[in-house]
This record gives C-alpha cells, structure tokens and sequence, in this order.
C-alpha cells in the first residue's frame, strides 16, 4: 500500500529555493548592471545625470534591495513582510519597464 501524501507538506518543494535563487540572481543582475552603466557613463562624458534613466536606474536598485530585505523578514511572526514584498514586486514591474524605456531612448542616441 502507498503512503497518504502529507496535506502539510509543500506541493512543490522546489519552488522556494527556486525563487530564492532567482531573487539573488536579480540583486546581482541589478547591482552589476549600475556598476557597468555608473562607470561607462562616468568613462565616456565624465559625470552622470545625462537623461532620466539614472533616476530610473537608481530607483529600480532601491526597489530590487528593498524587495530582497522585505523577503529576508517574512515569516509567520511578521505577517506585513509578505504583502510588503509582493507590493514592492508591483512596483519594481513597473519601474524595469520604465529603466528599459529610459535605456532604450539613451541606445537610440548612439546608434547610427
């Protein structure tokens, strides 16, 4: 005879190292994609602040840390963690596709 699945067990238990990993992979991601635009921006005009996708860059950085440090605090003692980083997910949608809109238009300027 088989054994009765566990109704507390978690139905995919590979979901959460999963997400975990990804969530570590988009810091990085984010962190090493400021560094490559701070430092080429500063190489090629020697100061920041040419267009709007600084701002927007910095602000999808602030997001993706705020998003990991919420997902560091959730747990059942901490019920506001959760909806937090769900809601700072929201928003980090919208602002990567804002940053993508502002890179776009700085690409434009240098393509032939």
């Amino acid at each position: 005879m088989g054994r009765e699945p566990d109704p507390q067990a978690e139905p995919w238990p590979w979901l959460r190292p999963l997400h975990i990993a990804l969530g570590v992979g988009l810091v990085l991601l984010v962190l090493g994609l400021l560094t490559i635009g701070v430092v080429g921006t500063l190489g090629h005009f020697g100061s920041l602040g040419h267009s709007p996708h600084l701002v927007m860059g910095l602000t999808v950085v602030a997001i993706t840390l705020a998003s990991a440090w919420s997902a560091t605090r959730i747990g059942p003692d901490r019920p506001w963690a959760r909806s937090l980083h769900l809601s700072l997910n929201g928003l980090l949608f919208l602002a990567l596709a804002l940053v993508s809109w502002t890179g776009w238009t700085v690409v434009q300027k240098y393509l032939p």
